[in-house]
């Protein structure tokens, strides 16, 4: 392993990197220079949803690449791919959200996102939820909830408050000067949390009261991860706004914020340029989302999310170290009680030829989120390696 990697002028984020040197990955596999494969059970943190090098995706690339790849900044010229994506996407979203602006990230779908409320609104309060995590640039850090993450770079945006997720009685914060409320529709850094149909009824209710605009971050839950196509769909609630990202490009960049057409129009005008981005709606990354979102669904992996995550479920469950087992989908936080348990799972995982990882948030629980592609006999080959690593921990 080349742990000199980082010192060629290349930024870290963390001192202790896994430090993989890649040379490929296929399906649920990345596989290293040493020809070391590897089973990605965390594809990429929720982003890989439908495997690695998937040829369909592959193949949709390379056919932009071929035509074009930056023409313009977005909103100034009509191109297919985009289109296309946000055709499938409003096919299968209630009529409310008929109309997308893709960027280029979650982060930055959930910053046009708040700036949409607040001009929508004419107000400035913002409310999240503690324990959640919205992105790191300025304004979605804002609104995340861990302030060990925060601190170093206050101040930031003002008027930001904070309510208990899914605790009903703390709703009574969002008011008639609140402009918007963030939530994750799951939460995921925090470990996995999973709100009641009934909070997340309340909190529509609430919004609708107020007059709040109501932002579901969908950005690590969306895209059938939680399983259904969108998590929303599980609590009887549409939001306002829907953001998306992560999963969304089948592998590439991208971002999406989500609304109706009557409310996106709010960012031409007072002032035009509302929100402007240079690579937002970029072609290749938008043809490569909509080649993922339709072999999802022609193959049917969307309706099988279900069943392979209670089957994971199943398997790690009866381990007696394991204090609980969060899940939704394929999306999974597993509890081992501390943070050094944890550590020494994913170490021995790694060791053995699989990728786990950790939350930021959530110390003594660690991550699965494997590609929707993956098979049930992949699933219990993972499940046997963590089992194992469950025995040595």
């Amino acid at each position: 392993m080349n742990t000199s990697f980082f010192d060629q002028h290349l930024a870290q984020t963390t001192l202790h990197p896994l430090n993989l040197e890649i040379e490929r990955a296929e399906g649920i596999y990345i596989i290293d220079k040493q020809g070391r494969k590897y089973m990605d059970m965390v594809a990429g943190i929720a982003v890989s949803n439908a495997g690695h090098s998937h040829p369909r995706i592959v193949e949709a690339v390379k056919n932009q690449v071929e035509k074009y790849m930056h023409v313009m900044v977005y909103g100034e010229f009509q191109q297919e791919a985009p289109k296309r994506l946000a055709g499938l996407l409003t096919s299968h979203l209630p009529d409310s959200l008929d109309t997308c602006y893709f960027v280029n990230s979650g982060t930055e779908a959930n910053e046009a996102a708040l700036k949409l409320a607040k001009r929508l609104t004419g107000r400035t309060r913002l409310v999240s939820c503690k324990g959640s995590y919205h992105g790191s640039t300025h304004g979605s850090l804002s609104v995340s909830g861990n302030e060990m993450k925060k601190y170093a770079f206050r101040p930031l945006l003002p008027d930001v408050h904070f309510i208990r997720f899914n605790v009903e009685e703390d709703l009574g914060m969002i008011d008639s000067d609140t402009a918007a409320v963030i939530v994750e529709t799951i939460q995921g850094d925090a470990g996995v949390r999973i709100p009641d149909i009934s909070w997340m009824q309340a909190l529509r209710k609430r919004c609708d009261e107020t007059g709040a605009q109501l932002i579901l971050d969908e950005i690590q839950c969306g895209m059938g991860r939680s399983g259904s196509l969108f998590a929303f769909e599980q609590f009887g609630i549409v939001p306002d706004i829907l953001t998306l990202g992560k999963a969304l490009g089948g592998g590439m960049p991208i971002g999406a914020i989500i609304s109706s057409r009557e409310k996106m129009m709010a960012l031409c005008s007072k002032p035009p340029l509302g929100h402007i981005t240079t690579f937002g709606g970029h072609p290749v990354p938008s043809a490569a989302g909509a080649a993922a979102f339709e072999m999802l669904m022609d193959e049917g992996h969307f309706a099988s999310v279900g069943k392979k995550g209670d089957l994971l479920a199943d398997l790690l469950r009866v381990h007696p170290k394991v204090k609980e087992i969060r899940y939704r989908g394929l999306m999974f936080a597993i509890d081992m009680g501390d943070a050094e348990t944890v550590q020494r799972v994913v170490e021995y995982c790694l060791a053995k030829g699989l990728i786990s990882f950790w939350f930021l948030s959530c110390p003594e629980s660690f991550r699965l989120a494997p590609p929707l592609t993956i098979s049930e006999e992949e699933l219990k080959a993972a499940a046997s390696i963590i089992l194992e690593a469950f025995d040595v921990a």
